[in-house]
Order: C-alpha cells, then sequence, then structure tokens
C-alpha cells in the first residue's frame, strides 16, 4: 500500500468482499468510502439484500443500494474448479478478504484462512459470523433478530412495556459491521509496521453484547453484585418523546443548571431550588417524577414553541423526525448526507454519502451500487487471466457478466 499526495487514506488497498446483507457489507462499504477497492464476491444468486422490495429492477432491491455503493460486483461460482482457480489469483493480489460464510463453508471451498494465508502471507482475513468458533455456540446460524434477542437489548426494551421487543433497526448488524471495520483499520496499521497479515474473527454475539451493556451491567459491574442491572434513567417508563400541543418532542434537562433553568420556564421555582435536585445521585432517584413534569408541561405550547423556548434556555430538545422529513431536512441538505444520482438501471435515486468530514482526504461516492457482475470481466482481467479464459467461464455458467 503505497500513500499517495491528495489520495484518499485506504487508496491502493484491494478488499474481496465475500459479505452479504448487512453486517459485513456495511464494514467494506466504509472500506470503500475511504478509497479501498472494494470487490464484491458474490455468488450466481447474488447478495440476497439484492431481493428486497420495492425494486426497479429485479436483483437491485432498495437495501441493497444502500450497503453497496463504492463496490465493484464479481459474480463468481467458488465451487467451480475453474472458478476457484481464477479467484486464487485475485487473492495473490488482495490486501484484506471479508467473509460472513460460517468457516464450515470456507473450509468445503478450500477458502479457509489457512488456505488463504499460503497464497497470500501478507493477507487480513475477517470472517465474520453470529458466535465465535471460541464457545460453545460456534457454527450456530445467527440474524440480527437473533443477535438482538441473545444480546440482551430485546430483553431490556422490553422493561419498559412488560414485553421483549426488538429496536425497529438491523441495530445488531449495523455496531458488529462499524466493529468489523475499527478491527480491519487497525490490522492495516499492524501490517504497516510488521508486514504481517492476521487472521479476524468477529462474532456479532460479542460485539453486540459490547455494544449494548457498558451502561446496563450497573449492579453487575461488581463482585457481589450491588444492585440490578440496567441504567436507571435509560431505564425509565418516562424516557420517551413528549407529547406537545401538535406534535412530539424529546426534551432533556440533563445538568443541575439545565433543570434549574426548565423548573423555572414551567413555573415549578419551588424544586429548582431544591437543594436535593442540585445532587445528581438524588435527582436520578426522582427521574421518573421529573420527566412527569416535562410531560404535564409539553402540551401547554406547540413543538415549534417549545424548540425556540428551549434552544435559548440551552436545554437538549430534538424533534421526532419521520424518515420522509428527514430527506427534506434542512441541516442534512446542508451537510449533503442524501446524494440523488443517477443509476443506469434503477434511474434517480437517493443514496446516502459517507457521513464523515474530513478536510484532508474526503471520503467520496465514487461508484454506485453494482448490478450483479458488472465488474466481473474487468476484475479478472485485471487478475491476470486472459479474455478467452474469463469467457469460457462465463459461456459456462461460472461466471456472470453481463
Amino acid at each position: 500500500m503505497s500513500a499517495e499526495s491528495g489520495s484518499q487514506p485506504l487508496t491502493g488497498l484491494r478488499v474481496l468482499d465475500m459479505t452479504s446483507l448487512a453486517m459485513g457489507p456495511l464494514a467494506a462499504q466504509t472500506l470503500g468510502d475511504y478509497g479501498a477497492d472494494v470487490v464484491k464476491v458474490e455468488p450466481l444468486a447474488g447478495d440476497a439484500f439484492r431481493q428486497t422490495l420495492p425494486t426497479v429492477s429485479p436483483g437491485m432491491g432498495h437495501v441493497y443500494l444502500q450497503f453497496n455503493r463504492n463496490k465493484r460486483s464479481l459474480a463468481i461460482d467458488l465451487k467451480a474448479p475453474a472458478a476457484r482457480n481464477a479467484f486464487h489469483a485475485l487473492i495473490k493480489q488482495a490486501d484484506i478478504i471479508m467473509s460472513n460464510v460460517r468457516s464450515s463453508g470456507m473450509r468445503g471451498l478450500g477458502l479457509d484462512y489457512e488456505s488463504v494465508s499460503a497464497i497470500n502471507p501478507a493477507i487480513i482475513y475477517c470472517a465474520s459470523y453470529g458466535y465465535s468458533e471460541r464457545g460453545p455456540y460456534a457454527g450456530r446460524p445467527a440474524a440480527d433478530d437473533t443477535i438482538q434477542a441473545m444480546s440482551g437489548l430485546a430483553s431490556l426494551q422490553g422493561r419498559t412495556t412488560g414485553t421483549p421487543h426488538f429496536v425497529a433497526s438491523v441495530v445488531a448488524d449495523k455496531a458488529a459491521g462499524l466493529t468489523l471495520t475499527n478491527a480491519i483499520l487497525a490490522a492495516i496499521i499492524h501490517r504497516m509496521k510488521t508486514g504481517r497479515g492476521q487472521f479476524i474473527e468477529l462474532s456479532m454475539f460479542e460485539a453486540m453484547v459490547s455494544f449494548v451493556m457498558p451502561e446496563h451491567l450497573a449492579g453487575l459491574a461488581y463482585d457481589p453484585p450491588r444492585g440490578e442491572s440496567g441504567y436507571s434513567r435509560i431505564m425509565s417508563p418516562m424516557r420517551r418523546p413528549f407529547r406537545t400541543r401538535d406534535g412530539y418532542l424529546s426534551v432533556l434537562p440533563y445538568t443541575t443548571a439545565q433543570w434549574q433553568r426548565f423548573l423555572h420556564l414551567i413555573g415549578r421555582r419551588d424544586l429548582a431550588d431544591d437543594p436535593a435536585l442540585a445532587d445528581g445521585a438524588k435527582r436520578n432517584a426522582r427521574i421518573g417524577e421529573l420527566y412527569g413534569l416535562i410531560e404535564a408541561a409539553m402540551p401547554a405550547r406547540s413543538t415549534a414553541e417549545w424548540v425556540k423556548v428551549l434552544i435559548d434556555a440551552d436545554i437538549l430538545i430534538g424533534e421526532v423526525l419521520t424518515p420522509e422529513q428527514l430527506i427534506s431536512d434542512p441541516h442534512l441538505e446542508a451537510t449533503g448526507l442524501f446524494a440523488m444520482v443517477n443509476h443506469p438501471t434503477e434511474g434517480r435515486i437517493r443514496l446516502m454519502n459517507p457521513p464523515v468530514y474530513s478536510s484532508e482526504a474526503p471520503t467520496k461516492l465514487t461508484l454506485l451500487p453494482p448490478i450483479l457482475g458488472q465488474h466481473s470481466r474487468e476484475v479478472l482481467l485485471e487478475a491476470g487471466l486472459d479474455a478467452l479464459a474469463i469467457e469460457k467461464m462465463v459461456r459456462s455458467g461460472q461466471v456472470i457478466a453481463p
């Protein structure tokens, strides 16, 4: 990997992304945002998210579009000997290989870490799946729903409603995917220092437990325990957006000064001057009561009126925005998060730009989500295969190259 003046930080790195759905594709997409050449290596049926509706063209599902910018697509049958040999040529050129196929499946293809590192000793090999191979759950299938359940998140969500339920986002996939990105970036730095590749295992279960539990270990952080699990303020059933005269608003006085200013605003000077509320621990013990005061006060004004008053008082607020409102939000328009682009098969579509701003090496939307096998020929040519060999694999159905 060589750094060129003005290039993105990962320019020159080749990533073979054998992952599907959300966790791995998010991690690989982020590497592409930073300039890596990401080749999405797909089976002939394609990534399963290609089938999500709505869509304009078959195989270009809306969820697939949002997790696969800045990639090229190679569609190849790795069970076929000629195609697998071609893939070995790609491995020799690669810096990183990513898979969320269970380890037994990769061994069956001869693409486990030992086999791949024998072809390319400097490879950074990233295996991501539901449960670590080092524990008794090894080999269990997993998905976002099952990991939300196993990680404690569904249980914690249910403590305020009485019934466990899931967050309305593939948050386990995303948390694990971003954790995987961090691990890969650390491995890149390690290789720059030592010249050595390595094996990385990323388990959704461990990643999500480490994401959920820091604030919720609570009394379980001590031995013997000093109380129950759960961060009390977060677990309060009163912690929710509050109804205003015409909508909903998240309101969060947090510091002592903010609570005092808010209580003055709603005419509760008696509480604002209560020394007990100046003590954060004592205030937290009464958080349900205090949130009840917010709930009772909010209907007196419109959302817009409260936003002005509370911003002027330097109190944390957040309007409850819908997805429809987000795509026309003035702040997001100013920062350019959403990009309207013309896709060759899908027409005019809305994608998201990388959310990071960097003055020296900006992230970029350079490649639109590819159709299945869109770059098969060029990727295989780059690997050193001759055109006739590639066409033979295309004609025999080992490679898709539209």
